[in-house]
């Protein structure tokens, strides 16, 4: 079986990477191998088209492959929250908070991700036409292989981009490299308040595999909720992870960036989330109507969101 991620150096999709690091799917009686396919749209048209079988991606993005989630279900999340950072770039002076600094600047994101920053914008009262914010792919995110928010921070720091709305991984080097202020985190807070129900790193497969194979998504389901708990219980299994995986640099960061990560570790999809997920995706378009809980979430597999 394929688990496809659309970012690998980075902290967003590590409970997914882990799993199979881990053996946790083995574990499972699984066999499950990673594929890096980027953007996220790319990802979860993989899976429509049954080249790989699971995505550990952004919920709402889904909706880019399966329209009016027909076709598709969550299994079960990887975190809690909308884990992307608002960075811009130091010497524009920028605070915590200030969501001002965006207006007649260049910020990079990604397809389906940038999303999110949007729609955030609007309901935090800018008026992206009006305020001149250009929201655009990053120069250089397109090849094959590319990390976004690595790409994202080297970009910043060449001054091909005022800021970057990418993972915890970029904004961590763009901040230690001095060349980034973190203005937005917000899964701890920041921004308006429904903004952390936009979405959520999430893993999702097909309705045609739920039905051909309902022990196969409870053991998915049951893989990342092992390693949470084992993340949680030793988070420098992620430093040796990354050293496998990761460039040295980036895999020296991992387990602190995993470490912040952990009290969203809760593989539960709740009604609350999905109701705000709805409600962001029918602002921003990419939804019709108010899809019930029930056609979104494999609720049969719920019984296992927990540890054992």
């Amino acid at each position: 079986m394929k688990l496809a991620i659309p970012d690998m150096i980075s902290n967003s999709y590590f409970p997914a990477v882990a799993a199979i690091e881990l053996g946790m799917f083995k574990r499972e009686g699984l066999d499950v191998t990673l594929e890096l396919i980027y953007p996220v749209d790319k990802s979860y048209a993989a899976l429509r088209d049954g080249v790989v079988d699971f995505v550990g991606g952004s919920a709402h993005s889904t909706l880019s492959a399966f329209p009016q989630w027909r076709g598709a279900k969550l299994l079960c999340a990887q975190a809690q929250g909308m884990y992307w950072f608002l960075v811009m770039h130091r010497d524009l002076g920028a605070k915590r908070g200030d969501v001002g600094v965006v207006k007649g600047r260049s910020i990079g994101a990604a397809p389906w991700v940038d999303i999110g920053l949007r729609h955030l914008l609007i309901e935090a009262g800018i008026d992206l036409a009006r305020d001149k914010v250009t929201i655009a792919p990053v120069p250089g995110a397109q090849g094959a292989g590319v990390n976004f928010g690595v790409t994202a921070a080297r970009a910043l720091e060449d001054r091909k981009i005022d800021g970057f709305w990418a993972n915890g991984m970029g904004a961590e080097i763009a901040v230690r490299r001095g060349v980034g202020t973190v203005v937005l985190d917000v899964r701890r807070g920041d921004g308006p308040k429904p903004c952390f129900n936009y979405t959520m790193a999430s893993i999702a497969t097909t309705e045609a595999l739920i039905a051909r194979s309902p022990d196969a998504a409870a053991a998915a389901v049951r893989a990342i909720v092992a390693t949470q708990a084992a993340l949680k219980e030793d988070v420098t299994r992620a430093t040796a992870i990354g050293r496998k995986l990761f460039p040295p640099s980036e895999a020296e960061l991992i387990a602190e960036l995993i470490r912040r990560d952990l009290p969203y570790y809760d593989a539960t999809i709740s009604r609350d989330f999905v109701a705000g997920m709805n409600r962001f995706s029918r602002d921003a378009g990419i939804l019709t109507g108010d899809v019930a809980y029930e056609e979104i979430v494999a609720t049969p597999v719920s019984a296992f969101w927990k540890p054992s």
